[in-house]
């Protein structure tokens, strides 16, 4: 028996159906969480359209910093990138989501949570495994996956037919936060169909970007960056910075088409002008700050912490033990990035740091004073050459088709 349920609620054309078909199907008191996570949008509107339709309970909260500081600059400590090209902007933004939930059903004594995420997409997973691990025993009730409401035009017929303020003028599906915004749907379900300007909400074109570029400089703390140009910010601040620089310049629209977590390949087109700066700044940062080995291991582990986000694990004991690591790694990764801002790219131009294992005595070209001794390469060879030279000298030589 559902006498109460709390509604990740966006006050959207599924949202606002999901909440009357929770009232009607369940007969049940619905309680509405609207997250503001940077999304650019006014947030106000969905308390109106919540208490429209009879909602008494309305939460609205500015989750702002909280995301950057707990989610997005962790994940950016791992560098994750997923299959190469994603960098996680949907995925890192439901589990906060999640969390909220199952916190405000426990305040409120709700009995389930509801979301919005269909029955073929990613998000069902990561909205429920986040929630069930937190809360092992809550109820969730998953619409699409239990109504008769198939396509976008039967959501809007449904919307009509109850008197449901919605607005049915969509072409696209969007998600957006501090870290990204994405587009799925429409036109670009079909993946040779290349996507029109009119849908890049953020970025400029490259073509219309400045033709000076811009220098900016990047302050790292243990991995975190703190400063732009010497001027401090709070994490959720320094995202919305960091988007304006990028998407002044347009930088970070990616188009690709990945592998779902539940079996099908979705296209989507995405604009992460902050995440594709602090990307190839964090790397950089690293590069003179991070023991070889240590960057290495964090590199193999990365496609596998990028995974956990993705699927839906960011609770897990998992991705928490990787974490304890990742996070330890960063001790000593901090100091300055600067870098070029133009047409479309990010270019590193310099680094430095206190904390710095780069030395330029042992890495010279020039007379290194006797730092490091040449002749000792001979050996090294030799002996990692060893198995090899075995192997050949039974006859075992390679191929060298």
């Amino acid at each position: 028996m559902i006498n109460k349920t709390v509604l990740a609620y966006s006050g959207g054309l599924d949202t606002s159906i999901i909440l009357k078909w929770l009232q009607d199907q369940y007969d049940c008191e619905v309680v509405t969480f609207t997250a503001d996570l940077g999304q650019q949008e006014e947030i106000e509107p969905a308390r109106e359209k919540a208490a429209g339709l009879g909602v008494a309970e309305i939460f609205i909260e500015d989750l702002r910093e909280e995301f950057a500081r707990d989610y997005i600059f962790p994940m950016f400590r791992a560098n994750a990138v997923y299959e190469g090209e994603y960098l996680l902007g949907t995925s890192i933004a439901r589990p906060l989501i999640a969390k909220r939930l199952v916190e405000i059903a426990e305040s409120t004594r709700a009995d389930a949570i509801s979301h919005g995420a269909t029955g073929k997409g990613n998000d069902q997973v990561r909205f429920e495994l986040n929630a069930y691990a937190l809360n092992p025993n809550i109820k969730i009730i998953a619409p699409w996956r239990e109504w008769e409401l198939s396509s976008r035009d039967s959501l809007i017929a449904y919307a009509h037919q109850h008197g449901l303020p919605v607005d049915d003028r969509f072409s696209h599906s969007m998600d957006a936060n501090l870290l990204h915004i994405s587009y799925e749907g429409g036109e670009l379900e079909d993946p040779w169909v290349t996507p029109g300007e009119s849908i890049w909400r953020w970025t400029v074109s490259v073509k219309d970007a400045p033709d000076k570029p811009e220098i900016i400089e990047l302050n790292f703390e243990h991995g975190d960056p703190v400063a732009i140009n010497a001027e401090s910010f709070t994490p959720g601040a320094m995202m919305e910075r960091l988007n304006e620089l990028g998407a002044r310049h347009g930088i970070g629209r990616t188009d690709l088409v990945e592998n779902r977590y539940v079996g099908m390949k979705s296209r989507g087109c995405y604009e992460t002008p902050g995440g594709t700066i602090l990307l190839k700044a964090h790397r950089a940062i690293e590069s003179i700050t991070l023991d070889r080995e240590v960057a290495h291991l964090k590199d193999d582990l990365m496609p596998r912490y990028a995974k956990l986000i993705y699927n839906g694990y960011w609770f897990s004991p998992e991705r928490r033990l990787m974490q304890e690591m990742i996070d330890q790694s960063q001790m000593y990764v901090t100091g300055l990035v600067k870098l070029e801002l133009y047409k479309g790219n990010v270019t590193v131009l310099g680094r430095r740091s206190d904390n710095s294992l780069y030395d330029e005595t042992i890495a010279t070209f020039e007379d290194d004073g006797g730092a490091y001794q040449q002749r000792d390469a001979e050996g090294f060879i030799k002996l990692n050459a060893l198995r090899m030279r075995v192997a050949a000298s039974k006859g075992r030589r390679q191929s060298t088709d």
